[in-house]
């Protein structure tokens, strides 16, 4: 009868503890699944690897690698072509993380390429914050250095076909949430305001050069705080 007891006893603590550690994983979620997988679009003259400072301190901050994806695509190539790439990109993003929308982190020129993206091709379904940091949106008088020698880079002349295009409307569509954060000593974007956005959260971020406005960790601190 005590045998009987004791084994009674044993399953029913058995059964007590299951029961606590599933209620304690149940009202501490893991944060980072938590998060949507963020799409990491570089500018003019560059590739994926100039995300490394910021996906080393997303990763720090709780992400996992498999939530966080920098693209690298031919920059010389008109923005619409680029953004046809973006496009393939995100829905591969989208069937290997299971997620239904990502978020959208972008510098220089690859604003313009995630923006034609978000209104010509459907994008607004697939994205759930847009972020440009020191972003293209109403062209750059210096553009017209290259502008003979690349195409994506006479889109980005002020007032080119291409930007008329793409500030026609609504330059914030959809219901993704829209920031932009820009220096107020931005060599590569004259003048400088034209990185903001209407209909954007537009935060002028000091003066901070533009090669460094996607690896300096204030703006990523902003940034991070914005999509999360």
């Amino acid at each position: 009868m005590q045998r009987r007891k004791r084994r009674i006893a044993t399953a029913l603590s058995a059964v007590t503890t299951s029961l606590l550690l599933s209620l304690s994983l149940a009202s501490t979620p893991a944060h980072a699944a938590s998060h949507d997988p963020i799409v990491f679009v570089h500018g003019l003259s560059s590739d994926s690897s100039s995300w490394n400072d910021w996906i080393a301190d997303f990763e720090a901050d709780g992400y996992s690698s498999s939530q966080l994806y920098a693209i690298s695509y031919d920059w010389t190539k008109s923005n619409v072509t680029t953004a046809s790439t973006l496009s393939a990109y995100i829905q591969s993003v989208l069937a290997k993380t299971g997620a239904s929308k990502v978020d959208l982190v972008v510098h220089s020129m690859g604003a313009l390429n995630s923006r034609y993206y978000l209104k010509n091709l459907g994008g607004t379904a697939y994205v759930d914050d847009f972020v440009s940091v020191a972003g293209v949106n109403h062209g750059t008088s210096i553009a017209s250095l290259c502008g003979w020698l690349y195409t994506s880079c006479k889109e980005m002349q002020t007032e080119s076909s291409f930007l008329t295009a793409l500030n026609s409307g609504d330059e914030t569509p959809g219901s993704v949430s829209y920031a932009a954060y820009w220096s107020d000593c931005d060599e590569a974007i004259n003048p400088d305001t034209s990185a903001e956005l209407s209909g954007a959260t537009n935060v002028d971020v000091g003066c901070i050069s533009h090669t460094d406005m996607n690896n300096d960790h204030g703006v990523y601190e902003q940034v991070r705080d914005f999509i999360s």
